[in-house]
């Protein structure tokens, strides 16, 4: 059974791992009327993510401008802003990603692995095609996520 105490979680190792394997692979989720993935938030963790996701789209929107501009430094820092440095902080609330299937996570983690590599491009060859079609990448991972989960309370 997973206890946490304020952001520290940890599994009880004496109970049933069958919940944990629901637990950890399928995070607390639920099937909604659009046949997409609802994941269960309350308020707090989904503030959280929303803003997650608001820092993803004002890179985007950074980079983009970056490229128009031929300004591969604000590509780079942009980029390494929400790279997977930004997953380290240490201020995950780890319940909160706990509550999360494991796809997301995957998807989630590639999207930040793919801003770093965006940065790299930026830093070593400033390709604006290559930096354009590696934004693209992740835009479709951001699409995919969207139609295949939504969060509810």
């Amino acid at each position: 059974m997973l206890e946490c105490i304020g952001r520290f979680c940890h599994y009880n190792h004496d109970y049933d791992y069958r919940y944990y394997y629901k637990f950890f692979i399928n995070g607390t989720t639920t099937v909604s009327s659009d046949e997409r993935t609802a994941v269960v938030l309350n308020t707090t963790e989904r503030a959280y993510v929303l803003k997650e996701m608001r820092g993803l789209l004002e890179a985007i929107e950074a980079v983009t401008l970056g490229i128009s501009q031929d300004d591969m430094k604000v590509v780079s820092l942009a980029s390494w802003e929400v790279g997977i440095g930004a997953t380290r902080s240490g201020n995950e609330p780890m319940a909160l990603i706990a509550k999360l299937p494991l796809e997301f996570k995957s998807l989630r983690m590639s999207v930040h692995r793919n801003f770093d590599e965006l940065a790299l491009e930026a830093e070593t060859m400033g390709d604006g095609g290559i930096i354009l079609g590696k934004l693209g990448a992740i835009l479709n991972t951001c699409t995919t996520c969207h139609a295949n989960y939504k969060f509810t309370d």
